[in-house]
């Protein structure tokens, strides 16, 4: 069990760290996924840095059978404790496993080098250059080997962070603080299970399940510490943050509330401090959280606050307050809404009522507080057919008629389009399906879909196919106003499948000034098989957002007529994620324009991975000046009567590997001889190939 990053009893703040092996794991764990990227498959170095991940790994599965890393944009979650953003190591690591859209890794007792050697070779695949993030792609791929898994960064297991666009202004260091509080909640709730179940994944963060997880746990006050310390975080951030994310960390501490029973919330609340720190939780609380939790909330430090409880009376008013703000309707339920928070506030500063009523007086009181409305109807309407029965029944006889359409359209407004649309999926009855399917395959359907939240995929891909192109435009209004990453990655997708037709509409709104939009635009357009006519991203090279230069570039570096031009301006450009496209496209064909720029990158000090991927592309370059600096890179240093190699290093091992492809250069001959001839067995490997290539 972790410590949260706050104590439960609120008297400190510092930053929780990770033990020594933990943090000896993680270098050795970036230093050889870093050798899987810099060496070919093959080389003699890769199999001994699997190794000695082995060996830091080995001694922490021995104590629990799983270790489970989570993934942030700047920094990882390990064990409940998220590692220091400024730690250029780690940050590194983070920032590419984030590239591949990877959510979490698991590993388990029994890991085998092979298996680790495989899922370093696959991650260590850049993502900005295959294009081909893993998390996107096919699930079994992420669980290929038996102790060793991938998870993809998705709503529906953890999302660590939002997007990397901030389009609601939020602040980057708050989307990744509400996260990681969620992260360490559910791995300190989940660790028990995590340690009994070697076949288990960490990364299953329902909230149901996590309230399942700390109901069922042994009931220690070490364990309940630890979780009331994160629930007295996230009270604090859902009622300071903002945004979308804001949204979901509130929604999924309601849920995790309404799905603990009023023991186990009794229990948290007596372990959370004092009466004013308890006080001061449930203020937040009562500002950030759905009504129903509030109203959990409430209940259960009513019967915690033994001598000083609540009246029954109260309590059946908040009740019903609770109901209206929960199923009325506009300003009733706004004012539902807030009153009850106001009443929970002023509450919550002392609990000083006795309730004076008998128990069976109080029990028949509290029975009419929590009953549902009863309305009065019509003999006509109580017996009216339900749209669900109406409908198969038509589609069993084959008729279609008016009763039908109303009863589709009860069906569409109350949100049972999905039904309506598997129906008629599994019946034969082609005059009903056809009127049905005019009634509701149209633009305006799409757009109620697009825009809704959660996005309902599966009722989309079902419309689409019949509404066909007609659906883009909607799905393009919801992409430029969604403020869900997971929605408009949906929306992308599903609009790329409709095909070139829908390029002259993304090519019609690149004329909106929001950078996220001109970017969204740019993706579609690079994901089609051709751009749409008369088309040109050469106009976006130079914008001042570096997501819509990137999508520029991945554009014309498919046109060979633009490809030039695009890498010359990524290698020079100040965006490293860009500059990674222009080396990509540089390995396949150099032009003698990038010469220059590569010889900078080459030589420029920093980031080593940009300096290697800058040496193997003058490899390709037939120009005497990639010549010359490959020789100032690789050829020995003279003295009076001895030569002596170059220091090893990632640049030596690649510019010698690089010089191969000048072999026929009397001077490139000499210095691939010289250090063919090294006792280094890396060293001699690099000048003369293992025929996988470099």
């Amino acid at each position: 069990m972790t410590d949260p990053p706050q104590g439960a009893q609120g008297q400190t703040s510092e930053r929780a760290t990770l033990s020594r092996d933990l943090s000896s794991f993680l270098i050795e764990f970036s230093i050889a996924l870093n050798k899987h990227a810099m060496y070919p498959g093959g080389h003699p170095s890769l199999e001994p840095a699997a190794e000695r991940v082995i060996g830091r790994i080995e001694p922490l599965l021995g104590k629990k059978g799983t270790l489970s890393l989570g993934v942030a944009r700047q920094q990882l979650i390990i064990e409940g404790v998220a590692t220091d953003p400024a730690n250029p190591v780690l940050k590194d690591l983070a920032a590419r496993l984030h590239r591949h859209h990877l959510g979490a890794i698991s590993f388990r007792r029994g890991l085998e080098r092979d298996e680790l050697h495989e899922a370093l070779a696959l991650v260590a695949e850049e993502a900005d250059l295959t294009g081909h993030p893993l998390g996107l792609g096919p699930a079994e791929q992420l669980a290929a080997w038996p102790h060793v898994q991938l998870y993809p960064l998705t709503y529906e297991r953890l999302e660590l962070i939002g997007e990397e666009e901030q389009d609601d202004g939020q602040s980057g260091e708050r989307r990744t603080r509400g996260a990681q509080l969620w992260v360490g909640l559910a791995r300190a709730a989940m660790a028990k299970t995590e340690a009994e179940a070697d076949t288990e994944a960490d990364t299953e963060a329902d909230p149901a399940a996590v309230a399942d997880a700390i109901r069922d746990h042994p009931k220690t006050a070490a364990y309940d510490q630890v979780i009331v310390g994160y629930m007295l975080q996230i009270a604090e951030e859902v009622r300071a943050a903002g945004g979308h994310e804001a949204v979901e960390l509130r929604g999924r501490m309601s849920k995790l509330v309404g799905n603990l029973d009023p023991e186990t919330l009794e229990r948290l609340l007596e372990m959370g401090g004092d009466r004013p720190q308890r006080r001061q939780f449930l203020l937040n609380a009562s500002q950030g959280m759905a009504v129903d939790a509030v109203l959990d909330l409430v209940q259960a430090a009513h019967r915690t606050e033994k001598q000083q409880g609540v009246s029954s009376s109260l309590m059946r008013m908040l009740q019903k307050l609770a109901h209206h703000a929960e199923s009325g309707s506009g300003r009733r339920r706004r004012d539902a809404d807030s009153s009850l928070r106001e009443q929970v506030s002023e509450l919550i500063e002392g609990w000083s009522y006795s309730d004076p009523n008998p128990g069976t007086y109080r029990e028949a009181l509290t029975h009419m507080a929590e009953a549902r409305s009863v309305y009065s109807v019509s003999p006509e309407q109580r017996y009216a057919p339900e749209p669900k029965r109406m409908l198969q029944m038509a589609l069993e006889a084959n008729a279609m008629g008016e009763p039908v359409t109303s009863a589709v359209d009860r069906l569409t407004e109350q949100g049972d389009l999905k039904w309506v649309l598997t129906t008629l999926q599994e019946v034969d009855a082609p005059a009903v399906a056809e009127g049905v399917w005019q009634q509701v395959a149209t633009p305006d359907m799409v757009s109620t879909l697009a825009q809704s939240e959660p996005l309902d995929t599966e009722a989309l891909d079902l419309l689409l196919p019949k509404v066909g192109v007609a659906g883009a435009e909607p799905m393009l209004d919801a992409l430029a106003e969604s403020e869900s990453a997971q929605s408009r990655r949906a929306l992308l997708e599903r609009i790329v499948r409709l095909g070139s037709a829908v390029g002259p509409l993304a090519m019609a709104r690149l004329d909106d000034e929001r950078p996220y939009v001109q970017r969204n635009m740019l993706t579609i357009i690079a994901d089609l098989p051709e751009p749409p006519r008369g088309f040109s991203a050469a106009d976006y090279l130079k914008n001042p957002d570096e997501r819509v230069r990137r999508e520029a570039v991945r554009i014309m570096i498919k046109d060979p007529a633009g490809r030039e031009r695009a890498t010359c301006m990524a290698l020079a450009d100040s965006d490293d994620r860009i500059v990674r496209l222009g080396l990509a496209a540089a390995q396949q064909d150099c032009p003698d324009t990038a010469v220059s720029l590569l010889v900078s990158r080459a030589e420029k000090p920093g980031d080593e991975e940009l300096r290697t991927l800058a040496i193997r592309a003058l490899g390709r370059a037939r120009h005497a000046l990639a010549l010359q600096t490959l020789l100032n890179l690789s050829e020995p240093r003279r003295f009076l009567f001895w030569a002596k190699l170059p220091p090893k290093t990632p640049e030596y091992l690649a510019a010698l590997a690089a010089l191969r492809g000048h072999s026929d250069a009397q001077r490139a001959k000499r210095a691939l001889a010289a250090a063919a001839k090294s006792r280094d067995s890396e060293i001699s490997l690099a000048a003369v190939g293992s025929g996988k290539g470099a």
